[in-house]
C-alpha cells in the first residue's frame, strides 16, 4: 500500500480515542474532527514545493522560504466531509472550499451525485479530498472521478478512519491517488460500517442520531 499513508503521532492516538469513544458529546466529536484533519494536513501537505524569497528581519536581511506553484482546493463529500474543513483553513487560509455531495441508491448500492459545485479554477489547484470514513470507497472513488471529469490532474484523499475495502477500491480504480489516514481498521461489518471505527461519523457531527 506504497500510496497509503497513516499518519502515526501521539495525539493523533489520543484525539482517535477520544473520537470513537461512543460516549464522547457532539462538541468535543467536532473538536476532536477538526483537530485530527488539522494533523494529518501537515502530513498531506510535506511535499508542497517552495521557493526562496528575500526578507527584512527586525535585525537583517536573510532569505527564507515560501510556498509556492500549484495552489491548493479542499473538497468535503457531504455531509460529513464538512467537519474537516475549518481545521485545514486554519493552517491553509488561502485554499479554496468546494462540496460534492454523494448519496449511496438504496437499490443499486452506487453513490448518485445530487450537489456540486467547484471552483472555476479547480483544474489548476491541487485538490484534498475530505472525508472522515473511508469505507467501501463507493463515494470516494465517484468524487475523484468527478474533479478528474473537471480536469483535476493531482487529487489527494483525506480520511480520519479507512477501511481495507475502501483503500483497495481506491487504489484499483485511481492508482495516482494518494491517502492519508489516521488509522486503517480491520474491516468492513454487513452494514459496511468499518470495524472498529466510530458509528457514522455524520450523525455523530451534526448530533442526528
Amino acid at each position: 500500500m506504497s500510496n497509503v499513508h497513516v499518519v502515526e503521532h501521539p495525539l493523533i492516538a489520543h484525539k482517535l480515542t477520544l473520537i470513537r469513544d461512543k460516549t464522547t458529546g457532539v462538541k468535543e466529536f467536532r473538536e476532536a474532527i477538526s483537530e485530527l484533519a488539522m494533523l494529518l494536513c501537515y502530513e498531506a501537505t510535506r511535499d508542497l514545493p517552495l521557493k526562496e524569497i528575500e526578507i527584512e528581519t527586525p535585525v537583517s536581511i536573510t532569505k527564507a522560504k515560501v510556498i509556492s506553484g500549484k495552489k491548493l482546493a479542499v473538497v468535503p463529500i457531504l455531509r460529513a466531509g464538512i467537519g474537516m474543513v475549518d481545521g485545514i483553513l486554519s493552517l491553509i487560509p488561502a485554499a479554496k472550499v468546494g462540496h460534492i455531495g454523494l448519496y449511496r441508491d438504496p437499490v443499486t448500492t452506487l453513490p448518485v451525485e445530487y450537489y456540486c459545485k467547484l471552483p472555476d479554477d479547480v483544474a489548476s489547484r491541487e485538490v484534498i479530498i475530505l472525508d472522515p470514513m473511508l469505507a467501501t470507497g463507493g463515494s470516494a472513488v465517484a468524487a475523484i472521478k468527478m474533479l478528474k471529469d473537471r480536469g483535476v490532474s493531482i487529487i489527494k484523499m483525506m480520511n480520519i478512519i479507512a477501511a481495507p475495502e475502501g483503500v483497495k477500491a481506491v487504489q484499483e480504480a485511481y492508482p495516482d491517488v494518494e491517502i492519508y489516514c489516521a488509522a486503517l481498521d480491520e474491516r468492513l461489518n454487513d452494514h459496511a460500517y468499518i470495524v472498529p471505527g466510530l458509528g457514522d461519523a455524520g450523525d455523530r457531527l451534526f448530533g442526528t442520531k
